[in-house]
């Protein structure tokens, strides 16, 4: 058999590039439409509504509103009502941050190693399953001013501590901030826990034959080493209190008077309800400034190398 057989035989013939279905390379040109795809979607989903939002919040209210600046935005500051919903943000800002995480934290923490543990986390993490709507109503049922709370007070003979939660600020911002609480702790355990499950059994037999037991073993052993899971609960419990809303709307609609409103339950109002969508419009660029600073801020101090 001649050699120009054997090489017809033996040559094989060009492979041509398949489709990332295939598990090869995917061409660069259809690796660039689909990048130009994305950074598409993401304009038309989130910068030109942003654009079109800040763009609003330079003129005023009306239908044929004039151009206004910014003075959209010092009515904010100068409204009574809406200077309040910007202190209740920061409120529920402090407030998520220490109860929830501190709680979470607690929570893990003591019954990671606990024969109850598994009972203590399923009755913690349990109201996480329920929507924001469906905890505000028990909320509602507990704390109203005929509430079961106060009934219980009552029923005690401690009538002195019976008390309108839902009705008088700051009150009202608190008990809603405590409902949130009751729901959004679960997160925090789940995430805790799994920090915690990756902490180096050696470590800690290290730290314990060192003399470092109880609260030292957990402060200079344990919890520098949960820093990664602290800077997810700390993100996710940030952005929830900035944007809250439906626990405020569902247990006093911003009430009495809208002392208990927050700035996006504000910008709602402002918008959809009162008919100022200039006003709605510098609410949601002011809520999206803080969102986006706070977020900064945090995430540059969590990724700063140790020293």
């Amino acid at each position: 058999m001649s050699s120009a057989v054997l090489t017809r035989k033996t040559t094989k013939p060009p492979t041509r590039p398949r489709d990332g279905r295939a598990g090869l390379a995917v061409p660069r040109a259809t690796t660039a439409a689909y990048l130009f795809l994305a950074v598409g979607l993401v304009a038309v989903v989130l910068l030109v509504p942003m654009g079109v939002t800040v763009w609003r919040s330079l003129f005023g209210d009306t239908a044929a509103a004039e151009f206004a600046g910014v003075d959209g935005y010092r009515n904010i500051y100068a409204d009574e009502v809406l200077a309040r919903s910007l202190l209740n943000t920061l409120i529920w800002v402090v407030g998520s941050l220490l109860l929830p995480v501190g709680v979470g934290l607690a929570v893990a923490v003591l019954t990671s190693t606990a024969r109850w543990g598994r009972v203590a986390q399923f009755a913690v993490v349990l109201p996480y399953a329920l929507s924001g709507s469906a905890v505000a109503v028990i909320g509602s049922f507990l704390l109203r001013t005929d509430g079961a709370v106060n009934s219980a007070l009552g029923g005690l003979g401690l009538d002195g501590w019976r008390q309108s939660w839902l009705l008088e600020w700051p009150l009202n911002t608190i008990s809603a901030i405590l409902v949130n609480t009751w729901q959004s702790t679960g997160v925090a355990v789940i995430l805790f826990l799994v920090g915690l499950r990756a902490v180096p059994p050696d470590t800690l037999e290290a730290a314990a034959l060192d003399g470092a037991v109880g609260w030292r073993r957990f402060w200079y052993v344990t919890f520098p080493q949960l820093r990664a899971a602290t800077a997810v609960v700390v993100g996710i419990t940030l952005a929830n209190a900035l944007r809250a809303f439906d626990v405020v709307w569902v247990l006093t609609a911003g009430g009495p008077a809208r002392s208990s409103e927050t700035l996006a339950l504000s910008m709602y109002r402002e918008t959809f309800l009162l008919n100022n969508p200039g006003t709605g419009a510098a609410l949601a660029v002011v809520l999206t400034v803080i969102v986006l600073l706070s977020s900064w801020i945090y995430l540059r101090s969590q990724l700063r190398s140790p020293r």
